[in-house]
């Protein structure tokens, strides 16, 4: 066979060289970052305007054709060719390049702003943050800072390659319709729409936050600064306060029961959006032992014990400190909290004890008596900090751990390393308590067809969450974890259409125990439970 004809064996690792567009569409791409990158070293431009719509433009249009070129010329079919052979996306040298420039992009973002060239002592600002400026002022009326830069590079990532990963999986209506409401909701409700409410009302900062998030994802939401303006916010002030304390205790459950967390993980968070478009590529690095398993369940639910506490702390503060703008006294918050605690441990135990695995129901019984005899022991002894800890001390350390370090440094500086999903499997308080609900009250499963599986293991591959769902496919299993985000790319890059996403009944929801060894097991009967 000559040198220049086709191989067209599936397995070849040859003929996936980029051709000469698909490399001139890189090297545009490259371009808009490199003038992006020019600015960050204080290099003047006569426009700023022209050049960082320049840039951007590049950017995207670079995406736009080598997406075009990639996935429009091939065959119907889910393409990950190359994935485990490619440097960039087996942590390769370019793997590893990528993780330390965007660790260092957060790190810098987070704690030394002043090196983007954000303003100090009121001059004005320089760098990359003085480039974002003209399109700051069109949105917003005033000046960048470093959140205005990063909220727009975040933007253009979700909506650029989250229209390569619409052509990635074209063929699956699922997650067409799936990433362009991450798209919607990343460019509306989390960057025009907020921008655009400040420059209408600029004195009343709590409208321009994200308004698609919820606490404990959006843990400044009962912090003093941000109750306050919503007390003095007027009739909408008041609104914003009670819309979110319903989608935390009412429109939250209501959807996770009807639909699993997939409905905010998958179609509404920003940080999800992130991890499905841009960190697509590095899907199948997630981690899929036991071990991994054990240790997320314990660092997700430690971070949401944290973000509880921390919660906990702020709103007696609050309390403490303006008793004239509240209905409730700080004795009563204590005692609101015990009961609460004692109610709703109670509930879960004695109706889902079964469904829990044994050291979780000891450690959540553990932990809640543990803040229980802690609030009690502070409302008797009459000290003004709450579980004996200063509120304001508290929330700084959540915000620098959690909030900074774990989402940000970590979180989206790791992808080329460990997987998109770091943050949502081991850190996101809101996914732990989504998960909560989905595995214990939630129609939500992915059920599976063991008969039709031949245990190909491209589900568990692909699996952002580390879940070994080819282990359930061949025992016939339905999938209930936690941990799932019901992104269905199982589903998409199964060969046999075994997995497939499903809100049921929750009678027979988990049958983990339905595992048959011999002849003991009448099938009819099995079969007609279901």
């Amino acid at each position: 066979m000559s040198k220049s004809a086709k191989n067209l064996s599936i397995a070849s690792h040859e003929n996936q060289d980029m051709d000469g567009i698909q490399k001139l569409s890189v090297t545009l791409g490259l371009l808009g970052l490199f003038i992006m990158t020019l600015s960050l070293f204080n290099v003047s431009f006569p426009n700023k305007g022209f050049w960082l719509a320049g840039s951007i433009i590049a950017i995207l249009t670079g995406i736009v054709v080598y997406t075009n070129r990639t996935y429009l010329n091939q065959p119907a079919g889910i393409k990950n060719n190359g994935v485990w052979h490619k440097d960039f996306t087996n942590r390769g040298n370019w793997a590893w390049m990528v993780g330390i420039i965007l660790t260092s992009f957060y790190v810098v973002l987070y704690w030394y702003p002043q090196y983007l060239g954000l303003n100090q002592e009121g001059k004005e600002n320089t760098g990359i943050v003085g480039f974002f400026d003209p399109l700051s002022y069109i949105l917003n009326g005033k000046a960048a800072s470093q959140w205005f830069v990063y909220g727009t590079l975040y933007t253009i990532a979700i909506v650029g390659l989250g229209y390569k990963f619409i052509l990635k999986y074209r063929t699956n209506k699922y997650q067409l319709v799936r990433t362009l409401s991450v798209m919607f909701f990343q460019l509306g409700f989390a960057f025009l729409i907020p921008e655009i409410l400040e420059k209408l009302n600029p004195e009343k900062a709590f409208f321009a936050k994200d308004l698609k998030n919820m606490w404990p994802l959006n843990y400044y939401f009962f912090n003093e600064w941000h109750l306050k303006n919503m007390f003095d916010g007027g009739n909408l002030g008041m609104f914003m306060l009670f819309f979110g304390i319903a989608m935390i205790f009412i429109i939250s459950p209501i959807l996770t029961y009807f639909y699993g967390k997939r409905w905010y993980c998958s179609w509404v968070c920003g940080c999800g959006g992130l991890a499905e478009t841009a960190g697509d590529s590095y899907r199948h690095l997630s981690n899929k032992t036991e071990t991994v398993w054990k240790i997320e369940r314990w660092m997700i639910h430690s971070v949401l014990v944290f973000s509880f506490v921390m919660t906990i702390a702020v709103i007696f503060t609050f309390l403490s400190s303006n008793p004239e703008l509240t209905f409730s006294t700080k004795d009563q918050f204590i005692w609101g909290i015990v009961i609460f605690l004692i109610v709703f441990t109670g509930a879960l135990y004695i109706f889902k004890r079964k469904e829990l695995d044994t050291d979780a129901v000891y450690t959540m019984l553990s932990l809640v008596t543990i803040i229980i005899i802690a609030l009690l022991i502070n409302y008797f002894s009459g000290n003004q900090n709450i579980l004996f800890i200063d509120g304001n001390y508290l929330r700084e350390w959540y915000g620098f751990a959690i909030g900074a370090a774990f989402s940000g440094v970590i979180g989206v500086g790791f992808y080329p390393i460990l997987g998109n999903r770091v943050w949502c499997r081991f850190g996101c308080p809101m996914a732990a308590i989504l998960g909560l609900q989905q595995r214990l009250l939630s129609k939500f499963r992915i059920t599976t067809n063991g008969g039709q599986c031949i245990s190909c293991g491209n589900c568990s591959t692909y699996c952002e969450m580390g879940i070994d769902v080819r282990s359930y496919a061949e025992k016939g299993e339905n999938i209930v974890r936690s941990s799932c985000v019901g992104c269905g790319i199982c589903a998409a890059v199964c060969p046999r259409g075994v997995l497939k996403l499903e809100n049921g009944s929750q009678e027979g929801r988990i049958n983990s125990n339905e595992i048959l060894l011999g002849n003991d097991v009448n099938l009819m009967d099995l079969l007609n439970k279901k």
